[in-house]
């Protein structure tokens, strides 16, 4: 499609369903654009149905009077509930508004009726294809203001699956930044308890259900929800200075937000629908389906549980092969393949994901390889010339013992997954551990960009149900 060919995805919260961008059409038309917080930057454009998405994104900076780096951090989206489009800069934001129905008969399975009423926005967010070490050279208060209230409504709707612990340190900085330093005795616990999901994603804010059951019952008069945030929002390092210092200091925790974040795989990912097989139960095997949300950004492929919010498998893409297929008459489906073992046998294990955006998976996933191969030479570069600069207190991206606890919402759950377990020899199916080039798909990194590696399922008695 070329109105999606640079990424399209799963959409964002309901509340966004029908906010219109182009409030008159003719010589002259105002468009409205979206930040992340809701806001809106209205434009007063020339020719609507012909202007790029590049020219209304160069509006978009001068009228924030943003620096040049919003030009590479940040894109156009058209989204609306139904579906997400990231647009490339010379595509044509009015004539794919126009082809919206066309798009979503194509790659959604909405209603005629849900088709009818959907009507797209332009938005402004952060670009898929922008790497994470990029970001963290960014300086400038309101860009890292705008990523950070991306980054803080993907959170909140459960779109980045985090653990209590995460969550209560990102919800602490949002307290930071919301109501200022912490005062002891202000805010006080019951003023959190109002505004619980402000700070915390709303499946965890239900009383009785989620991470917080097993909390029932102690007696306390502070909830462990509002007592957990207040610790982390005590925790919260200030800087010392005058007022106008501690003033400019919501950058830092912005930044701070931001790098919390990164420890997440999927950070920075673009969202897709779909649904996967679910292990035969019971005594009659029944199996079925359940919805996913597989989210790919330039770090792999990850596929989440929509209902139990957390991760069902993640793969570099050094540790996958992929394909799809979309045969007449038969729903499109995005194959994974990838390292395991079965009942102590190290096999092939192919993933199917029904998703009629199959296509558009394929592609993004074939795009950000291909972006990551070209970097390589860059950075190799880099590291090699010149003086080296002082380390960066963060944590490198490899490196997050926090996210790798036993039990934790990000680690892979293969064994809530349908696989089939196979080696392919040209004659049949043996279950014998391959060797690579064996795969059943030609689609993967070749050995000099990595290898294989066996994902090690959680261990079921530590897992959250």
């Amino acid at each position: 499609m070329e109105g999606a060919e640079g990424n399209a995805g799963q959409a964002g919260p309901a509340e966004r369903s029908h906010r219109s961008s182009v409030s008159s059409v003719g010589a002259r038309a105002d468009v409205l654009v979206y930040l992340a917080d809701d806001t809106v930057v209205p434009l007063a454009v020339e020719n609507l149905s012909s202007i790029s998405a590049h020219e209304l994104h160069r509006a978009v900076r001068e009228v924030l009077q943003l620096p040049d780096v919003v030009l590479e951090a940040f894109a156009l989206w058209l989204a609306s509930p139904l579906l997400e489009v990231q647009l490339k800069p010379k595509h044509q934001p009015y004539k794919l508004g126009r082809q919206w129905p066309e798009l979503l008969l194509r790659f959604t399975d909405a209603s005629d009726d849900d088709v009818a009423l959907d009507e797209p926005s332009l938005q402004f967010r952060r670009n898929v294809f922008f790497p994470r070490r990029r970001e963290l050279q960014i300086h400038d208060e309101e860009v890292l203001r705008l990523l950070y209230e991306e980054a803080k409504g993907n959170v909140l709707n459960a779109r980045y699956p985090c653990d209590l612990e995460d969550c209560e340190v990102l919800g602490g900085l949002v307290c930071r930044v919301q109501l200022g330093p912490y005062q002891p005795g202000q805010p006080a616990a019951c003023t959190l308890r109002e505004k619980l999901d402000s700070f915390l994603p709303a499946h965890l804010c239900k009383r009785g259900h989620g991470l917080f059951a097993a909390f029932r019952g102690r007696g306390a008069k502070t909830g462990p929800r509002e007592q957990g945030l207040l610790n982390a929002y005590r925790q919260v390092k200030e800087v010392t200075g005058n007022d106008s210092e501690r003033e400019a200091t919501l950058g830092s925790h912005y930044r701070a937000y931001l790098l919390k974040c990164h420890e997440l795989p999927f950070y920075g990912c673009a969202f897709f629908h779909g649904e996967v097989d679910k292990p035969a139960q019971g005594f009659l095997h029944r199996g079925g389906r359940k919805p996913v949300t597989v989210a790919i950004s330039l770090e792999g492929v990850h596929v989440i549980d929509n209902r139990e919010k957390h991760v069902l498998l993640g793969l570099r893409f050094q540790e996958l092969s992929w394909d799809h297929t979309s045969p007449e008459e038969e729903e499109p489906i995005l194959w994974l393949e990838f390292d395991g073992d079965s009942e102590g046998t190290p096999v092939n294990k192919l993933l199917r994901i029904y998703s009629k955006q199959a296509e558009l998976m394929s592609g993004l996933i074939e795009y950000c390889i291909e972006l990551s191969q070209a970097a390589e030479p860059t950075l190799s570069q880099e590291s090699a010339s010149g003086p080296h600069e002082a380390p960066s207190p963060s944590p490198p991206p490899t490196q997050r013992p926090k996210l790798r606890r036993q039990g934790s919402v990000v680690c892979s759950r293969i064994q809530h997954l349908s696989t089939i377990d196979y080696v392919e020899d040209g004659k049949g199916i043996k279950r014998v551990k391959p060797k690579r080039t064996t795969s059943f798909f030609s689609r993967q990194l070749s050995s000099s960009q990595g290898s294989y590696t066996v994902v090690q399922p959680t261990d079921d008695s530590l897992e959250q149900s």
